[in-house]
C-alpha cells in the first residue's frame, strides 16, 4: 500500500538518538496505528510494548530480533516481526525509510 487515506496524522515528531531516528505517527479509524520514519545509519536499540511489524521501504539495516543469535539483513521490500515487551537491535546501513505497524 503506497498511501493511507482518511487517517489522522499527529503533527509532534517521534525523535530518537539525537535526530537520527525520526518519525511521524499517524492514526486510524479504528484506532490502530502506524508511524512512517526515516533512519540515518548508525547503531540503536528500541523497545516495544505493542508487537510491531517494520516495513522497510528503502535502505539496509540489519537486525538482532530478541532471542536471535544472528544479525539479519533486510532491505527495501521486506519486513520484520518483533514480539511485544521486548528489545531489539538495528545496524543501519544506508538512509532506511519505514513503516512500522503496532499490533495490540
Amino acid at each position: 500500500m503506497s498511501e493511507f487515506a482518511n487517517v489522522t496524522v499527529i503533527r509532534k515528531a517521534n525523535v530518537y538518538f539525537d535526530g537520527k531516528v525520526t518519525s511521524r505517527t499517524i492514526v486510524f479509524p479504528d484506532g490502530s496505528r502506524k508511524t512512517l520514519g526515516v533512519m540515518l545509519p548508525g547503531d540503536y536499540e528500541f523497545g516495544t510494548a505493542d508487537r510491531e511489524i517494520m516495513e522497510i521501504l528503502a535502505g539496509e539495516l540489519d537486525v538482532l530480533l530478541p532471542g536471535a543469535n544472528a544479525w539479519q539483513a533486510f532491505a527495501a521490500g521486506t519486513s520484520f516481526e518483533v514480539p511485544a515487551n521486548s528489545k531489539f537491535s538495528l545496524k543501519v546501513r544506508t538512509l532506511t525509510d519505514y513503516c512500522c505497524s503496532f499490533i495490540k
